[in-house]
């Protein structure tokens, strides 16, 4: 499949850039993939489409402000690094601006000279290697002077910056390492849970960390020759039981989020089961995938042409995930991950 199958047209006011005063006050299209229909509704109908004995599976990572803004050595312009991967203790792969004036040796400083960074090594695509130097707690530091990092699309100040802290979190988050939110489970509150516990539905924590991989543009338009970028999961042992169990006895496993169902979909082995344990989820799926442990999938609106759209269309289908989409356009649904979302069956 080519990456241009996956266009849509998207007016750029439907793309939310606020969370909703609720959470759980989002709408929710209904896609049902074996009737190729969809139906409105609104997300705080989610647990009356879960059956006592389904399994909702959802993905406990928590982000760290993986931003940072700092000044160059000597001169004094700004720069700006957003963490993407820690490949040792203080040393990081960032994204950089402006890169072109970041060479190895280069030398940045934040908060006036708390935190330093310097320059290690170059790669393409406005990525540096840098290593950090700080006397304190080097997550305290992050904590105290990085920012939520949201995505390019949210074009606004940072006059919410403490909303964002706590509105760019799942209210289950616990696990720190994403660099990125799992969106589609920001619309959880805590009274959802419990309605969908009362329900006699079971929730299955897993953890992955959202990393760059997610989010990286897809540069090629031949989809067999673009690889998504690994990213560290962690199954327990009681969670990857429950899941095997569920699977045995037929009962509907039910992933909030593409980052749940490419960890879920990379832990299965060649008997079928789901191994317990930390990995790397590796799989990059696209149409023509054959889908081996979820049933349902939770999740927000994507940008065209991108891998997580990509994932939708292959559990969807092509055709009926770009007609909802449509149609969702059509009815002014807000896009992406401060927006809306679909449940599709």
């Amino acid at each position: 499949m080519l990456i241009s199958d996956l266009s849509y047209e998207l007016p750029e006011e439907l793309i939310a850039q606020h969370p909703l005063e609720r959470r759980d006050a989002s709408r929710m299209l209904l896609v049902d993939r074996s009737a190729s229909r969809w139906h409105d509704g609104l997300f705080g109908e989610f647990p009356s489409q879960v059956s006592a004995g389904d399994v909702v599976v959802i993905n406990n990572t928590r982000v760290f402000p993986a931003r940072l803004n700092g000044r160059r050595e000597p001169t004094g312009g700004r720069v700006e690094l957003f963490l993407i991967r820690e490949r040792e203790p203080f040393v990081w792969e960032t994204l950089a601006r402006p890169a072109r004036r970041l060479g190895v040796g280069a030398e940045i400083s934040f908060s006036n000279g708390r935190l330093h960074a310097s320059v290690i090594e170059t790669l393409d695509d406005g990525r540096r290697v840098v290593r950090f130097d700080c006397d304190a707690d080097f997550d305290e530091m992050l904590d105290e002077l990085g920012q939520t990092p949201l995505p390019p699309y949210i074009k606004r100040a940072d006059e919410n910056l403490t909303e964002d802290r706590d509105r760019y979190q799942t209210v289950y988050a616990r696990q720190r390492g994403a660099i990125a939110a799992p969106t589609a489970g920001l619309h959880f509150t805590p009274e959802v849970i419990s309605e969908l516990k009362e329900r006699g539905a079971l929730i299955i924590e897993i953890t992955l960390h959202v990393g760059y991989g997610t989010f990286e543009p897809v540069r090629v338009n031949d989809l067999s020759k673009h690889a998504v970028a690994p990213e560290q999961f962690e199954i327990s042992e009681e969670a990857a039981r429950l899941l095997n169990d569920a699977r045995l006895a037929g009962r509907r496993i039910i992933a909030v989020g593409t980052t749940t169902t490419r960890a879920l979909e990379s832990a299965v082995d060649e008997e079928g089961r789901i191994r317990a344990g930390t990995g790397m989820a590796g799989l990059t799926i696209t149409p023509g995938y054959s889908f081996r442990v979820i049933d349902a999938l939770l999740t927000n609106f994507h940008l065209p042409r991108s891998s997580l759209l990509a994932l939708v269309a292959a559990f969807a289908g092509r055709d009926l995930t770009l007609a909802a989409y449509r149609h969702a356009v059509n009815s002014r649904y807000r896009f992406y991950s401060y927006g809306d979302c679909m449940l599709i069956i």
